[in-house]
């Protein structure tokens, strides 16, 4: 599959890669594994992806999008186009550079791991 989506010009390379559930609330999930950059604590977000997840998310709405990565930290379109609004522009424009301190810790968007397996 990821090889597919990898090559494809279909939207469809650009969905979220889970739907969930946080308690009664429907999200959506990208998982954004290969991130942040180890040089500059940036997280480095296709501006195809970014541009894909603000109309999922106008489409969708009021079901969010939120942008998980590696180190487990969370960031949605939104706050991606807001902070990237304020720092440095990759040389290219392909792409939204984020510094990793401004992102969510997961637990604090998603509930702790605990909670989740009590419930």
């Amino acid at each position: 599959m990821r090889e597919a989506l990898r090559r494809t010009r279909s939207a469809l390379r650009q969905f979220p890669d889970l739907i969930a559930a946080r308690g009664s609330d429907l999200i959506t999930i990208d998982a954004k594994d290969r991130m942040p950059s180890t040089d500059t604590d940036r997280y480095a977000i296709s501006t195809d992806t970014i541009n894909a997840g603000l109309l999922f998310t106008a489409a969708h709405a009021p079901t969010p999008l939120y942008y998980v990565f590696g180190d487990l930290k969370v960031l949605t379109p939104a706050e991606v186009i807001h902070y990237a609004a304020h720092a440095l522009r990759h040389r290219s424009g392909a792409f939204h550079l984020v510094r990793t301190e401004q992102a969510h810790h997961f637990d604090d968007v998603f509930g702790p791991a605990a909670a989740a397996v009590a419930a």
